[in-house]
């Protein structure tokens, strides 16, 4: 079974960068769709990024231009590279895998990703 474990998250000043990282194991990423999604205080979970197993990028209409995800399927592992990070980007983050099964499915759709993390916190404040 897929396990996925993210980090990379921290306090941040505003306008600063980071870079998060979603490892996994259990199973090869290679055919699998990766999302990033954020969940901030008392707000839903969105989706923000999502990386396809043919190469589909994709990125919320609010974060594009400052975030950029990629993957190293050698390495088992998907990046979110943040940029220019706001104090609204604050949240927890998680990596999240859905199967082959789910190609078809608009990316955008949160039930369609089976595996999750366990999330990492982005705090951005001076």
């Amino acid at each position: 079974q897929l396990q996925l474990v993210e980090s990379g998250g921290g306090l941040v000043q505003p306008g600063g960068s980071l870079r998060l990282s979603c490892v996994a194991s259990g199973d090869k990423l290679d055919y699998y769709g990766i999302g990033w999604f954020r969940q901030g205080p008392g707000e839903e979970r969105e989706v923000v990024s999502f990386a396809g197993p043919g190469g589909q990028i994709n990125y919320a209409d609010s974060v594009k231009g400052r975030f950029t995800i990629s993957r190293d399927n050698a390495k088992n592992s998907v990046y979110l590279q943040i940029d220019n990070l706001k104090p609204e980007d604050t949240a927890v983050y998680y990596c999240a895998a859905r199967g082959v099964q789910a190609v078809y499915v608009p990316w955008r759709r949160r039930e369609s990703f089976d595996s999750w993390g366990q999330g990492t916190q982005v705090t951005v404040s001076s």
